[in-house]
């Protein structure tokens, strides 16, 4: 349960990007700008993070140790994941991305045979490669029933062009994300912590992300001073603060496909969460009934993921003992 805990409040700051991902497209900013101060941002405030828990030595070695594959997976997981999410936002409205978003919930699921674990076997230990959580696919599939309720309203209002744009790119970065995550963690092994992980990967896609920004200096100039500040909201709420929440209950849950599939099944209530802010933020009208229904149906998977989870907790228990 705490596991899932710590993944809602994630999902309520990574909300925050959807939000102003839109605001700054429809103010006449670059998708080029708002990708990569994200990740400028992040920087200082993670190394300070880390120096202050004494673990930029650790976080060296990692990096140089494993740097293919440490680089490799970090472009999976942040330039994959949110190049293509700000790409969308110039075309389609934060609802429709933050719903179309939540496909990385079935998505992480379905990589679970992309992964192995080590068991014990009377003749050593062995490498298993893991299953599909039959149980785990079932719920998750039932929030995204909910999550094509909430769409229906709205999609009927946005012409094929606006809904393949903000679609496409999402679908990539929907993969992209658990793919990369779960990579690194199989890497890592629990070497590094949350708040490590995190600044090792964001150094790592600078390069990346320094040519992204010269590339937008060249073809649309500088950000404006309101990109600026909303970037940086954006960096401390969701590149900060969100993704080391998330990383943290991916962490706890990193030896169970059915509990990882849970805390990846949090990221749902990231569409209500933007929803309410676009709201208040924008001004788009109320949800209709059928967009509460899909409200109550992905509330009602989530009870269900928590209560798997708790399930799963207790048989380990009795296990134990």
């Amino acid at each position: 349960m705490r596991e899932i805990g710590i993944g809602v409040l994630a999902s309520l700051f990574f909300a925050v990007t959807f939000i102003l991902n839109r605001t700054m497209e429809l103010s006449g900013g670059s998708w080029l700008w708002s990708a990569s101060l994200r990740y400028f941002f992040m920087v200082p405030f993670l190394i300070i993070i880390v120096a202050y828990r004494k673990g930029l030595g650790e976080t060296k070695k990692e990096m140089v140790t494993n740097s293919a594959p440490f680089f490799i997976w970090s472009v999976v997981a942040f330039v994959l994941f949110y190049v293509p999410l700000t790409y969308a936002a110039a075309y389609s409205p934060g609802w429709l991305l933050a719903g179309t978003w939540q496909l990385t919930i079935v998505a992480g699921v379905l990589l679970a045979p992309l992964f192995t674990i080590i068991i014990q076997t009377k003749s050593g230990e062995q490498k298993v490669r893991q299953k599909i959580p039959a149980v785990s696919l079932g719920i998750s599939l039932i929030i995204l029933v909910g999550v094509v309720l909430i769409q229906i309203p709205h999609a009927q209002s946005v012409d094929m062009q606006t809904l393949w744009l903000g679609i496409i790119p999402v679908l990539i970065a929907a993969f992209a994300y658990p793919l990369g995550n779960r990579k690194m963690m199989e890497l890592l092994g629990g070497r590094l912590d949350t708040f490590q992980r995190v600044l090792g990967m964001t150094l790592m896609t600078m390069p990346i992300w320094i040519g992204v920004a010269i590339y937008a200096l060249v073809t649309v100039g500088p950000p404006s001073m309101s990109q600026l500040g909303q970037s940086f909201i954006v960096a401390i709420s969701s590149g900060v603060i969100a993704t080391t929440l998330f990383f943290m209950a991916t962490d706890l849950a990193r030896d169970d496909q059915g509990k990882l599939a849970a805390v990846e099944a949090t990221q749902s209530t990231e569409l209500i969460f933007a929803m309410i802010g676009e709201m208040i933020i924008i001004g788009i009208a109320l949800p209709g009934p059928i967009s509460l229904v899909g409200i109550a149906v992905i509330i009602v998977g989530m009870g269900l993921h928590s209560f798997q989870t708790a399930l799963g907790r207790k048989k380990q228990l009795k296990i134990l003992r």
